[in-house]
């Protein structure tokens, strides 16, 4: 196991126990933050580059990144918007009619979602007049669903807030966290706050990556500074258990590369009893070896592996003369760029549908972002697909670069080539 110097570790330290970081989980480099999208202007200026260097905690077992960035600093005028993903919103739709039903939400019930980005989901809620609040401190993002008819509050979610909304007699039946576990840097007063927020019969569910798929699929490029942990089920249920949370139930859904929603209820609420599901969860990670330090060490010599091979496919096309354009402009692409140093030398430019990104630059690589028209006007050999979640739903809205004989390429789990 590969244990980091220890004169270092004095202030790095577990975001949940409190434990010393002493164990390396993966080292990709030094990389920019993933969503500061540069203006032509500022392709000659100093960029900062943070580490990307994950711990794993060996007294809890979560994976951690310090914390180089403030979320004030990353979240405060944000570049992703949810509803630009048409599998997201169809997500959303179906887990809003899963919820009513399951929970029998109405009128007289409360919903929020905390990290509630543009309105993507909870617009399903208001448009069943079931009374909704946003929790989302981008502003920029927030002004969109207050546009939608969302009512919005521009905070950053934990305790204070939770306090406030439950002093106005505005405590939750559901609270819907979709991939913002991972973002919060203060883990116990988020979840502290979802105990307060929470009505004693109420539950809440969140969402986030998987860490057993992570490891399993070589999924690193998911890793970026924005993600300060990524969970086991195992993590996450000694985290809620520690604020008075008790997971009841889990999904594993296919988002974001495999993602698990995890149910939770006040650990006093017996009506809701532990099911099946998050048991067997549970065992299978014990059975892999998630409460072990050596399950977690051999991840970095994959993830090396992985570099490689995606290098040796970029080098042998550029030799050939073949052109290369990337597809989207996602966080976990300035991941993968940065860590295996691709820059416009190897991907001409990269397309995105999101019009705020265009005319841009990706951080770190200064590869030019364009409208998705781009591809059709240039038709190169091959597509690198960034989003590789999207890639169902990216392959069938580009079909036609088939036309003129251009081919797919996925980089996770390794290189894949789809003609």
């Amino acid at each position: 196991m590969h244990t980091t110097n220890l004169q270092a570790d004095a202030n790095r330290i577990c975001r949940f126990c409190g434990e010393p970081l002493r164990f390396t989980f993966v080292d990709l480099g030094k990389s920019p933050l993933c969503e500061s999208f540069l203006p032509p202007g500022q392709l000659n200026q100093m960029e900062p580059f943070y580490p990307l260097h994950v711990f794993v905690c060996g007294n809890c077992f979560l994976v951690q990144l310090e914390e180089f960035v403030s979320p004030e600093h990353i979240f405060t005028e944000y570049a992703y918007f949810s509803s630009y993903a048409d599998s997201w919103l169809k997500h959303a739709k179906d887990y809003t009619r899963l919820m009513i039903e399951r929970f029998k939400l109405g009128r007289d019930s409360f919903v929020v979602e905390v990290a509630s980005n543009d309105g993507y989901l909870l617009q399903y809620f208001v448009e069943e007049k079931i009374p909704a609040l946003g929790i989302e401190p981008a502003k920029n993002v927030a002004k969109v669903a207050v546009e939608r008819g969302i009512p919005t509050l521009t905070e950053f979610f934990g305790i204070k807030i939770a306090e406030q909304l439950r002093g106005e007699g505005k405590q939750a039946d559901l609270i819907a966290g979709n991939n913002v576990l991972a973002q919060v840097p203060d883990i116990n007063d988020f979840v502290g706050g979802l105990k307060i927020l929470l009505k004693p019969t109420g539950v809440i569910t969140i969402e986030f990556p998987h860490l057993m798929r992570l490891m399993k699929e070589n999924q690193f490029d998911t890793i970026y500074h924005e993600h300060f942990s990524y969970f086991s089920f195992i993590s996450a249920e000694k985290i809620f258990a520690a604020h008075g949370l008790t997971l009841f139930d889990v999904e594993e859904l296919p988002t974001h590369g495999g993602s698990l929603r995890i149910y939770a209820r006040h650990a006093e609420n017996d009506s809701l009893p532990v099911g099946e599901r998050a048991r067997e969860m549970s065992e299978r990670e014990i059975s892999a070896g998630f409460m072990k330090l050596e399950t977690y060490s051999a991840f970095g010599e994959q993830v090396k592996e992985t570099k490689r091979k995606l290098l040796d496919f970029l080098i042998d096309a550029r030799r050939a003369g073949k052109t290369i354009a990337g597809y989207g402009a996602p966080g976990k692409g300035n991941t993968l760029l940065n860590y295996c140093g691709i820059r416009a030398d190897f991907l001409d430019y990269t397309v995105d549908r999101n019009p705020y990104k265009h005319g841009k630059f990706l951080p770190g690589t200064h590869i030019p972002i364009h409208p998705v028209e781009r591809i059709r006007e240039t038709k190169p050999d091959f597509v690198l697909i960034l989003p590789w979640n999207f890639k169902d739903e990216i392959m069938s809205q580009m079909a036609e670069i088939r036309q003129w004989g251009g081919k797919f390429v996925i980089p996770i789990p390794e290189v894949e080539i789809i003609g």
